[in-house]
C-alpha cells in the first residue's frame, strides 16, 4: 500500500479524506498483512513443472523494501527439466541490486537432514537468478541448483526461500 507522499499545494484545502490516504492508510500498512503471489518455477533450460506439488509465496512491501518468503513441496508428478533452477519474485529488483542475496533451504521429508544456499540478485532482477547450495559432496564447495543438486528431490522434500531486497519501485 505504501506510495509516494502527495506534494501539497499552497492554499490547498485539506479534507478528512486525504488525511487518511495520506497518513492512516500509509501508516496502516506497515502493519497490515502480508501479500501472496504464486511464484513461477523456472530453469535456464527446458522448463520444470511443479505437478502435484505446491507453491506458494508471499511478501510484505514497505516503500521500496521487499520482504518475502516462498515455500515449494515437492510433489509425486513435480519435473525439474534440465538446467539451473530459479523462482519469481514478487516485485522486479532494484538497478542496483548487486550485492544483494535471498537465502535458500533445501530439506528431505522424514529426516533432518537439510542444506542451505543463497542466491545473489542481478541488477532489474525478476526472477531468483542462479540459487547456490552448499555442497553435499565437498566442504566448503557451492552447487547451482538442478535436477541432481543438492540431491534428486523427492516428493514431501521442501525448497524454501526467504529475505529482503529493494525493489525498482
Amino acid at each position: 500500500m505504501t506510495f509516494s507522499p502527495r506534494t501539497w499545494v499552497v492554499g490547498e484545502v485539506v479534507s478528512a479524506a486525504l488525511m487518511n490516504q495520506e497518513i492512516r492508510d500509509q501508516f496502516n500498512s506497515f502493519f497490515g498483512a502480508w501479500t501472496t503471489y504464486t511464484p513461477t518455477f523456472g530453469s535456464t533450460g527446458t522448463a520444470p513443472a511443479v505437478g502435484n506439488g505446491t507453491l506458494n509465496g508471499q511478501y510484505m512491501k514497505i516503500g521500496r523494501t521487499v520482504i518475502m518468503s516462498l515455500t515449494f513441496t515437492i510433489g509425486s508428478t513435480t519435473t525439474f527439466g534440465s538446467g539451473n533452477l530459479s523462482f519469481t519474485l514478487p516485485a522486479t529488483g532494484a538497478a542496483a541490486s548487486n550485492g544483494v542475496a535471498l537465502n535458500a533451504s533445501a530439506s528431505r521429508t522424514g529426516t533432518q537432514n537439510f542444506v542451505m544456499g543463497a542466491m545473489p540478485l542481478t541488477n532489474n532482477a525478476t526472477t531468483t537468478s542462479t540459487i547456490w547450495f552448499a555442497s553435499t559432496s565437498t566442504s566448503g564447495d557451492w552447487d547451482a541448483w538442478t535436477a541432481s543438486v543438492p540431491w534428486t528431490l523427492a516428493a514431501g522434500d521442501i525448497v524454501r526461500v526467504w529475505g529482503q531486497y529493494q525493489a525498482a519501485s
